[in-house]
């Protein structure tokens, strides 16, 4: 694995911040190099050198946070729903400022539907439709309806501002989840 220069990181560490720190002030589509250049303190030229546009910035973001959550999955593989829920409510928690970005604003739908299908992914791994009270019923219906409300109740739970704490949300979600897969 080859070494990334420190002042590469550095440039793209300030401008995925700034990037967040814009969509919290203004709509992403109003959002100009200028703007992120000024914020992350380095010249549009420089910003060209790292992404081909604004939108590639957020893309690369946002990849960065499902691999994250892919590398989570497969470090909690042998841990019950409420343990790996536990992990991943840490990580949604330090990561606040951007997953309430995206899924308690409009600001990335792409994330959304990315969010949720990387979970359709990780779901269709853990559910069972041979036997038990999965049994007769479709696989791709209950991956879905699965994911669907995991996304939903995380959602919910940024844009009330986290009502309660991760760990809460972690142990009442991994029940749910203990429940029904």
């Amino acid at each position: 694995m080859s070494k990334v220069d420190r002042r590469i990181l550095k440039t793209q560490e300030a401008l995925k911040k700034a990037v967040i720190e814009l969509m919290s002030e203004k709509n992403f589509d109003d959002i100009t190099i200028q703007d992120l250049s000024d914020r992350a303190n380095v010249s549009r030229g420089t910003i060209y050198l790292h992404y081909l546009d604004k939108f590639d910035l957020l893309d690369k973001l946002i990849e960065e946070h499902i691999d994250e959550l892919r590398k989570l999955c497969e470090s909690a593989c042998q841990l019950d729903f409420i343990e790996a829920t536990l992990i991943f409510c840490e990580y949604f928690e330090s990561h606040y400022s951007f997953f309430s970005l995206m899924l308690a604003s409009k600001g990335a739908p792409y994330f959304r539907n990315r969010f949720l299908n990387f979970l359709i992914e990780e779901f269709r791994k853990e559910v069972d439709v041979t036997g038990g009270k999965n049994h007769g019923i479709n696989e791709e219906l209950i991956v879905r309806f699965v994911a669907s409300a995991y996304v939903g109740v995380v959602e919910w739970w940024f844009m009330n501002e986290k009502p309660f704490p991760q760990d809460v949300l972690a142990r009442q979600l991994g029940a749910l989840l203990e429940r029904n897969v």
